[in-house]
């Protein structure tokens, strides 16, 4: 009789209270192999971690959603272990799931270097891509690296601006790929993506919320308005920040505005104000203002990709680095990182 693994506990989740998605007492399909993992399954593994839903993983690899949850429960009958947990609000990651985030990048890239090497094929030309700021202090570096090492002969030119700015570049035909930020209140009806316009379409790469931080000892005083550090227009934060604050009716001024992160953030340490930010980038010594402020909710955040117009070899090339971006999860936070949102 094989192990009977005791459910992973996980700090402030109570498991009584979910659905742990396992398979410690079914038996394994028949002809599966314990500790044999699949690529396809280790794909769709990643995109359930990155969207925190089967229906959005689905969506993106172009599969049914009972196809996603085959391969999930395959995986976690190679693995022996429980790798999400599902509640009534949706998907977490158990702590073995977590641990096998790193484990699928490793195996998935080391399985398309392979193919590579067998198939013969080298992806070639020029290859424009353009990043907000948020993402320079995330993975995506060491994905870049990657990227360049295994395609050299793929001339990648980097343009890191906010994410409104690169939208437009991507629709003036200036970028071939962005990574960029939507408003998360733009998706379609569950959950959806949506392309614009005369471009290749876009993938969602994760999904956040926005919230207001500052330095921890900042206290906002109700009788006066509201001091913000923004980024120039057109910036996403800083336009969702305006818009919520003149529904509320709440009177506001500009403290800082710039395009810098770095500025920005050093402003917000200082004390100056407040900020719009993506809560899943929380640059370090700043923290969520309480709701006792009273400042209005910010809504969502989509992080995507967008691809150009641009076909051949440059579209090979764009499909490959978002393909690794995707695998890479770009938008997770890198060891020791302080992050931002342009």
């Amino acid at each position: 009789m094989g192990p009977s693994w005791s459910t992973p506990r996980r700090s402030g989740t109570p498991y009584s209270a979910l659905t742990v998605i396992t398979n410690r007492d079914r038996r394994p399909s028949r002809g599966y192999r314990r500790g044999v993992y699949e690529p396809n399954q280790l794909r769709t593994f990643l995109a359930v971690a990155q969207t925190l839903s089967f229906t959005q993983a689905a969506r993106r690899l172009g599969l049914r959603q009972s196809t996603v949850s085959q391969h999930v429960r395959r995986l976690e009958e190679a693995t022996g272990r429980p790798l999400f947990v599902r509640d009534t609000h949706g998907v977490e990651l158990t702590e073995d799931g977590e641990a096998m985030l790193g484990f699928a990048r490793t195996i998935l890239a080391a399985h398309e270097r392979a193919a590579a090497f067998f198939t013969g094929t080298r992806l070639r030309g020029r290859l424009r891509f353009g990043a907000s700021e948020d993402f320079v202090t995330t993975r995506l570096p060491e994905i870049l690296e990657t990227f360049r090492r295994e395609h050299p002969e793929v001339d990648l030119e980097l343009t890191v601006e906010l994410s409104g700015t690169l939208q437009a570049r991507l629709e003036a035909g200036q970028l071939d790929l962005v990574l960029a930020k939507r408003r998360g209140d733009r998706a379609e009806p569950g959950g959806g993506d949506r392309a614009e316009p005369g471009v290749g379409g876009e993938e969602l790469v994760w999904q956040d919320v926005l919230v207001w931080i500052g330095a921890p000892r900042l206290r906002l005083d109700p009788e006066r308005p509201v001091p913000l550090i923004v980024f120039p227009p057109p910036g996403i934060t800083r336009a969702r920040a305006l818009e919520a604050l003149q529904a509320q009716g709440r009177p506001w001024r500009i403290a800082c505005t710039s395009s810098s992160l770095s500025a920005n953030v050093a402003a917000a340490r200082a004390g100056l104000g407040v900020m719009a930010h993506t809560r899943g980038l929380l640059p370090a010594g700043l923290v969520e203002v309480p709701a006792r402020a009273g400042l209005p909710e910010l809504g969502a955040v989509d992080f995507v990709l967008r691809k150009g117009r641009r076909r051949g070899a440059t579209q090979e090339a764009a499909d490959a680095l978002a393909a690794a971006i995707l695998a890479g999860g770009a938008v997770r936070a890198a060891p020791g990182a302080a992050f931002g949102t342009a």
